[in-house]
């Protein structure tokens, strides 16, 4: 994967305010480039130095193998839950809780996805290694 597009998801999920979460999906919407799994992958290997647990799976579920890092963390930020995290399955209430960016925001997360994009036109591997 390209250098610059794990820096631009970085970058976007850095941006996720406390309380609020993005899908997978949502980070590559954002960016115009990728998809859930490209997004997933760099989390999985570069994620650790930005909040982590605000990306989710589409269905609210933290990600796989730190449920309960997470849930401490969603605990912290009042992150909207669904179920009962003590006494059965439980999920982030992806409906309440997915970020809705501000115009300031969006101009950042814009900023960030027209970097991207101008770096990937210059590149004839389209933003991925082969």
């Amino acid at each position: 994967m390209r250098e610059e597009f794990v820096e631009a998801v970085l970058a976007v999920v850095g941006l996720v305010p406390p309380g609020s979460v993005l899908a997978y999906g949502d980070v590559a919407e954002l960016l115009g480039s990728g998809g859930p799994r490209q997004v997933g992958a760099v989390m999985s290997r570069d994620g650790g130095e930005v909040p982590w647990w605000r990306v989710v799976r589409a269905s609210g579920e933290p990600p796989q193998g730190h449920e309960r890092r997470a849930l401490a963390c969603y605990e912290a930020e009042s992150t909207p839950l669904r179920g009962d995290p003590r006494n059965g399955p439980w999920r982030v209430d992806i409906a309440r809780a997915r970020w809705a960016p501000t115009q300031a925001e969006l101009a950042a997360v814009e900023a960030v996805a027209e970097l991207l994009a101008s770096r990937e036109v210059s590149d004839p591997r389209g933003g991925m290694e082969p």
